[in-house]
């Protein structure tokens, strides 16, 4: 009855089970850091919410039953000793189950239900149909038997606690099958007729094609390519509540949202394949820039937050789409990305510029993406080399944007600012041997031995040769066999598991290397490459990873990380094709 299995298998505990579009996933992943015995049907509207859980079940007895999850892109499944359970996307909303051999409960995973939280269950009588209804997520979850034999339905229309779902178990042909939809209020009742092999050999499809866009390169030299699509391609979901436009979350884990500089990594990937979608990632915080220019710190299906904001490495970004696009952007999109690019850069060069003062600065570590960084340890309102750095990318963008739109004159205002911001930048910055920060209140300075100190080589071909050749010799000590630390395993301050105080992450990767490649450092940039590639192969793709050991930490399933890992293997098939 099952379809072949095809792509790579992988760990659901480590990689949700989800299809591009979807707003929920199947995982034991039910909350930041927690993990369930069982599967559940967790969404992420109105925030990260586990709404179903699934258990399989010995058809004779109606008890739980151990069995072990598969997975593979377009079909998951239980396996026990008696037979199987399969899951499969029928759509972005509806998922389908099929089981022989044993049954399955799908009850809600909230024992209470209050007037303001849990679940309610009942059965409508105008579809047959049994439903959930989530106050978390604010959405019905109804349930269609296809075949088989409702075992039993407890909790139906109850109020307060107890339990709540229904049980399948085989007919006589040894087979059932079920439908799971997510849906808003109403809808009229689940019927197709397409096969549920039908249905999985579609989604592999879907999934195959996805692959071939984004990673037509791949080979054997490059072992994690699909796995890392996959995590990008699953992380997918259509427009919905604020969020604008087809959207690459971080995670179908607990980091379900877009930052406003991770979704540039998730864009610069898609790019040459799915050019739309690309340009769809890096737009999608702009829809929600603020009067002053400012981006939010984030967008999620039900919030927008503006307590922060994110490093300006958009001009970086947009620069990297350019070359990346298959084809240019029309002149329509260049005179909107310089309009929303003009905006950012001028909430910087006023609401985040001291009186008086020729540099921006940051308000706290969150504003640089670097959240606990040590650079940050004696003030957090600081001047910070890495923000002035990508500060000049993003003007001497504008002033190539400017160009291309004919507007000369603007043009060369951008260039000129961008010159007199990288002057003031070595000035006031660059101590002897290494950039410092500045406190924005006293004055003082202080230098750390956090790579954000060294962030400024991505300023590459612009920076004076001793400079970028002084950063570099530093970034080597930052080296561990499995890539760049973010603090010095050597200092006081390392931690393994020290969020940007010692692991490794991928934004930091991606930007030093390119940065060293556009200023000669082929040979350590390449260094680099190689080592965050096979970290990936063999670590997945974590929100972060031990410096010293290799082991993912945080969310297991994040997005920019996958998407810098197709970067640089795509690069590094490029070159070895050369």
């Amino acid at each position: 009855m099952t379809a072949a299995r095809s792509g790579p298998a992988f760990s659901v505990h480590d990689i949700p089970f989800s299809t591009h579009g979807s707003w929920f996933d199947i995982s034991p992943v039910v909350a930041e850091k927690t993990y369930a015995e069982d599967l559940h049907l967790v969404s992420h509207q109105n925030g990260m919410h586990a709404v179903l859980r699934l258990v399989p079940l010995d058809p004779a007895t109606g008890d739980r039953t151990e069995a072990r999850v598969e997975t593979t892109p377009g079909l998951l499944s239980w396996i026990g000793t008696g037979g199987r359970v399969d899951l499969s996307y029928e759509s972005p909303d509806t998922v389908r189950l099929w089981g022989s051999g044993l049954g399955i409960s799908v009850e809600a995973a909230a024992r209470t239900l209050t007037p303001f939280s849990g679940t309610y269950f009942f059965r409508d009588p105008a579809t047959g149909a049994h439903v959930f209804t989530s106050y978390e997520t604010g959405r019905r979850y109804r349930v269609t038997v296809l075949s088989g034999i409702v075992a039993g339905a407890p909790g139906t229309q109850a109020l307060g606690g107890g339990h709540r779902g229904l049980s399948m178990t085989p007919e006589a042909d040894g087979h059932w099958e079920i439908a799971i939809e997510e849906l808003d209020t109403a809808r009229p009742p689940y019927a197709s007729s397409t096969p549920f092999d039908a249905i999985t050999e579609k989604e592999r499809t879907r999934f195959a094609d996805f692959v071939d866009r984004v990673a037509p390169w791949r080979s054997a030299t490059t072992p994690a390519a699909e796995l890392a699509a996959y995590v990008v391609w699953s992380a997918t979901v259509r427009p919905t509540g604020l969020v604008t436009r087809p959207a690459v979350l971080m995670s179908k884990h607990w980091m379900d949202k877009v930052w406003s500089w991770d979704h540039c990594f998730n864009a610069l990937a898609l790019a040459p394949g799915c050019p739309e979608l690309a340009l769809d990632q890096f737009a999608l915080p702009f829809d929600h820039q603020d009067d002053s220019g400012a981006l939010p710190d984030s967008v999620t299906h039900s919030e927008v937050l503006y307590n922060f904001v994110k490093p300006p490495i958009h001009g970086w970004t947009f620069g990297g789409l350019r070359r990346r696009l298959p084809t240019p952007p029309a002149p329509a999109q260049l005179a909107e990305t310089y309009d929303r690019l003009e905006r950012w850069t001028g909430f910087w060069l006023t609401a985040r510029r001291a009186p008086g003062a020729d540099l921006p600065h940051y308000q706290h570590g969150n504003d640089s993406g670097w959240d606990n960084a040590t650079t940050f340890d004696p003030e957090r309102v600081i001047e910070s080399a890495d923000l002035s750095a990508f500060l000049v990318l993003q003007l001497h963008e504008l002033a190539y944007l400017a160009e291309a739109l004919d507007r000369p004159d603007e043009a060369r205002r951008w260039t000129r600012t961008a010159e007199e911001t990288q002057a003031a930048l070595l000035d006031r910055l660059w101590a002897t041997d290494r950039f410092v920060a500045r406190s924005v209140g006293t004055g003082d300075t202080w230098s750390s031995s956090s790579l954000l100190d060294l962030m400024p080589v991505v300023l590459g071909e612009h920076l004076p040769g001793d400079v970028s050749s002084t950063l570099a010799d530093h970034i080597k000590a930052h080296l561990t066999p499995y890539g760049l630390a973010t603090e010095l395993p050597s200092s006081p301050h390392y931690l393994a598991d020290g969020y940007w105080r010692g692991p490794i992450w991928a934004p930091a990767t991606v930007l030093i290397e390119d940065g060293l490649r556009r200023a000669g450092h082929e040979r350590l940039a390449d260094d680099i490459s190689a080592r965050f590639r096979a970290l990936c192969e063999t670590h997945g793709f974590a929100e972060n990873f031990d410096a010293l050991t290799g082991k993912g930490l945080r969310d297991r399933a994040y997005t920019w990380t996958a998407s810098s890992y197709l970067l640089l293997a795509e690069a590094h098939a490029q070159r070895d094709g050369r």
